[in-house]
């Protein structure tokens, strides 16, 4: 079709650095690694740009901040079937530069390992939308390299160093989601019915906090129900799934 780009034609703007400069490297590596033949690249489609389309699917990805992404995922399903594509960051290498960029001091693997729970994190800024029948969400597992510079600019947590790129370096999994229970697989077998977060952070080995976030993410989906208190403790049942019968 005039003006859409193929795979083939995006690849060879992006050897060229045409078409990237509002993509940080590790967006632009994750579309190239998802492109198939065929698909298009960057589609104006009501008011909003479309990373990939393939077919009658739109193809969005998001390294971070779901919220900035969801009015458009909003405004998208109601339309078109929607997957969305996410990073989960499993293994970090930390490369220190320069304030110039132009001599890498330092590269060093992040003792930090993130975990497949780690999605929640973002997925609790839009868990109703896994209820639509038009979108459907897949998380990449990767090992990245995380760029930094020396400059004096950046957050405490990074030590005042900027965070000035990421960057792919291997896509270890993928787990998609088109569905409120499927994400009930992360769950233990053995998690007693009802429980508490605590209990849930127990036995995932996963700090209170994003044990919060799981219950929250599956309650809103309908993927567990609040069924009462213990003590001053939220207590959750998984959501019974119906199963169809063997012909």
């Amino acid at each position: 079709m005039e003006g859409q780009e193929t795979v083939g034609e995006a690849t060879e703007k992006a050897s060229n650095g045409i078409g990237l400069r509002n993509e940080r490297s590790l967006h632009a590596a994750l579309k190239q690694w998802y492109a198939q033949p065929n698909d298009r690249f960057e589609i104006p489609l009501h008011g909003f740009v479309i990373d990939l389309v393939r077919g009658d699917q739109l193809i969005e990805i998001q390294t971070r901040n779901f919220t900035a992404i969801r009015r458009k995922l909003q405004e998208l399903i109601k339309t078109h079937k929607v997957h969305l594509l996410h990073p989960v960051t499993i293994e970090k290498w930390v490369v220190q530069t320069n304030p110039s960029g132009s001599e890498i001091i330092s590269r060093r693997k992040s003792p930090t390992k993130g975990k497949l729970t780690d999605l929640f994190e973002e997925l609790v800024r839009i868990p109703e939308l896994m209820m639509h029948p038009n979108f459907s969400v897949e998380f990449l597992l990767i090992r990245e390299e995380e760029v930094r510079c020396k400059d004096g600019q950046g957050s405490k947590r990074r030590k005042r160093e900027s965070l000035k790129d990421r960057r792919l370096l291997e896509v270890i999994e993928t787990r998609s989601f088109h569905r409120p229970e499927e994400f009930l697989a992360i769950l233990p077998s053995d998690l007693p019915q009802p429980f508490s977060n605590k209990c849930l952070a127990n036995s995932l080995k996963l700090p209170l906090f994003r044990c919060r976030q799981i219950t929250y993410s599956l309650r809103k989906m309908e993927a567990i129900t609040l069924t009462g208190k213990r003590g001053n403790e939220l207590l959750y049942n998984r959501k019974a799934v119906l199963q169809e019968s063997p012909d």
